[in-house]
């Protein structure tokens, strides 16, 4: 049975949760940062080394400037906070986007989480924030040009996405039951299995992992072969 390394998830829903309870769309995002340390303790223990979590996509600055300022401040305070459970808990951190147009505090603080935790193996989790695959392929073809790659494949080419070192998806998942990737890791997720879950992200826990893993288990991956 092929085990999950890598699971990617777009994390879905925040603003519903928060709608349906009659709250800001604010409190939806804070408890969504707490569903991602729910998802990110039950990956540790159930052995996923890789982790990627879709948490601002390029296009979202078109939402209201309110709302894109207090997830920028959140992104900033719980990055900086959780460094020090990082290290303590294995966790590797690494940014996954453009660089360029984000808030100087929150670069500032994913650069410091990449570099306190650059030693650790337990758990590689990349946050994609300020992210677009589109982006991400055309930035990896400008630095592939630049470096005189002359003749690029699919495989010389993920040589410069952002971080060439994490394996490529296994699995993507959505929540909120929405059935669209967004933009979500368009190189990489060639050959990767999809899955979409009801379940408003604020409300995941370590069951949604233990039920991905009985779905990633359940199917037959051929990458185009019998």
């Amino acid at each position: 049975m092929e085990k999950l390394k890598h699971l990617a998830l777009i994390m879905d829903g925040n603003g519903r949760w928060a709608e349906k309870r009659s709250l800001p769309r604010s409190a939806g995002h804070l408890e969504g940062g707490k569903a991602a340390l729910r998802i990110i303790r039950g990956c540790i223990k159930h052995g996923i080394p890789y982790l990627t979590l879709y948490c601002f996509s390029i296009e979202n600055w078109q939402r209201p400037r309110e709302e894109v300022d207090y997830l920028m401040g959140l992104f900033s305070s719980r990055v900086k906070a959780e460094i020090p459970e990082a290290v303590k808990s294995g966790i590797r951190i690494l940014h996954l986007g453009r660089r360029e147009g984000l808030p100087k505090d929150v670069l500032k603080t994913l650069e410091e989480a990449e570099e306190k935790t650059k030693h650790c193996s337990t758990l590689t989790l990349q946050l994609a924030i300020n992210y677009s695959g589109t982006d991400e392929i055309i930035r990896a073809l400008t630095k592939a040009q630049k470096s005189g790659e002359n003749e690029l494949t699919e495989d010389s080419l993920l040589r410069f996405v952002d971080n060439p070192d994490v394996p490529l998806p296994d699995l993507i998942a959505r929540s909120s039951g929405e059935k669209r990737l967004s933009g979500f890791l368009m190189l990489q997720s060639s050959y990767a299995e999809l899955a979409f879950y009801d379940t408003l992200w604020p409300d995941w826990d370590e069951s949604m992992i233990e039920l991905i893993l009985t779905d990633f288990n359940s199917r037959q991956r051929r990458f185009g072969g019998i």
